[in-house]
């Protein structure tokens, strides 16, 4: 099952509650995690939830030089066709 930034959506909804993030006429694919209110510790936090639940799992030092959902999402797709 590959992520959609609904998903995504969904997960950084469930890691920091509310935001603009959660309004789905907003879009966030390239606003960046600082502005959205994310911090590195709420990334990791994400990270763990989708690997979670999609069965991807996202090196930190790559977390670390995400920095909008467009490349977060875009780090899952590789690393889920690494995996297969």
């Amino acid at each position: 099952m590959q992520m959609t930034l609904e998903d995504l959506r969904r997960i950084l909804a469930e890691c920091a509650g509310e935001g603009d993030f959660l309004d789905p006429r907003v879009d966030i694919a390239d606003t960046s995690f600082t502005d959205l209110g994310y911090d590195s510790l709420a990334l990791l936090e994400t990270a763990a939830r989708i690997e979670q639940e999609f069965g991807v799992s996202l090196p930190e030092d790559l977390i670390a030089t995400l920095d909008t959902p467009r490349s977060l999402l875009a780090a899952v797709r590789e690393a889920s066709v690494q995996t297969i």
